[in-house]
């Protein structure tokens, strides 16, 4: 899933090529993505790209005030294209859900596309951002909260901090593989209670938060749109490395699976050396 530093470099490489360019036509080739119907995706044809943002996971696309908002969800993606096919697409025909024409059909613009069977990719066409569900009920973002409001964050809380790390409504822009990647630069457990950490582990977690967003959106930023999967991959050190030794300390990175996900991490870094049990509500082996 696109999490906060590739959603913040697709923003950026729109308002790169997008910025200022006038909306054509725009193709909808899905009857689920579009979730919204007033104003009609008919609106955004003559207004021009104004910006493009971020809030959390969600990326905007700012059009004279106007928003087009998008969830990628697990599998969804932007495709920036220089030409694109003129005939609209045949709906679910293709990984093709959404379609900006700009300037003029079949010019330059934007895909956005989904790959497998469960279609979750989701677009909001607005008049403020805030009227999309899942923005309004944001928590802060993570690259900007203080260590002192994170810590009033934290207090008090009964989550698993892998739980609370990727959840929305706590903290904005963080999911499953930086959620694990954060855990290992700060030495925690996954299944570490977010209201026992002391202060001091509160300041690692922090520390490692900002540290690991920042560096993936400095390497995020600037790559070309289809670049940017390998270049998420290329950046971690325990995420999806399932059986590999550990960069830092050799150890074997392990495997914590449940429901569709799993969650990956170092014994040696995080958990003195104990494994944790393969099941979601597990409590470390003895």
């Amino acid at each position: 899933m696109p999490e906060l530093p590739e959603v913040e470099a697709l923003a950026e490489h729109l308002r790169t090529h997008a910025l200022a360019r006038p909306v054509a036509r725009v193709d909808v080739a899905s009857m689920t993505v579009l979730k919204t119907f007033d104003p009609p995706v008919s609106a955004l044809v003559g207004r021009l790209v104004t910006g493009a943002s971020r809030h959390g996971k969600f990326l905007d696309v700012e059009l004279d005030g106007l928003h087009l908002v998008v969830h990628l969800s697990r599998a969804g993606w932007l495709r920036w294209h220089d030409q694109a096919s003129a005939t609209p697409p045949k709906p679910g025909k293709g990984p093709l859900e959404f379609r900006v024409h700009l300037e003029t059909v079949g010019g330059p613009g934007f895909d956005l596309t989904e790959a497998g069977t469960q279609k979750r990719l989701a677009v909001y066409l607005v008049d403020d951002p805030q009227q999309v569900p899942g923005v309004a009920k944001l928590g802060p973002d993570a690259l900007a909260i203080s260590r002192a409001e994170f810590g009033e964050l934290l207090a008090g809380r009964s989550e698993r901090l892998k739980t609370l790390l990727a959840d929305q409504q706590v903290l904005a822009g963080i999911g499953n593989a930086y959620s694990d990647e954060i855990l290992h630069v700060a030495k925690l457990s996954p299944f570490a209670s977010a209201g026992k950490l002391d202060a001091e582990a509160v300041d690692r977690l922090h520390a490692a938060m900002v540290g690991v967003l920042s560096e993936a959106v400095e390497r995020a930023v600037g790559q070309d749109a289809a670049r940017l999967k390998g270049e998420k991959r290329s950046g971690m050190r325990v995420h999806a490395r399932t059986g590999l030794p550990c960069p830092v300390c050799g150890d074997t990175v392990r495997e914590v699976s449940y429901a569709e996900r799993s969650f990956q991490y170092c014994p040696t870094c995080q958990t003195q050396g104990r494994a944790l049990a393969d099941r979601r509500l597990s409590r470390l082996v003895k």
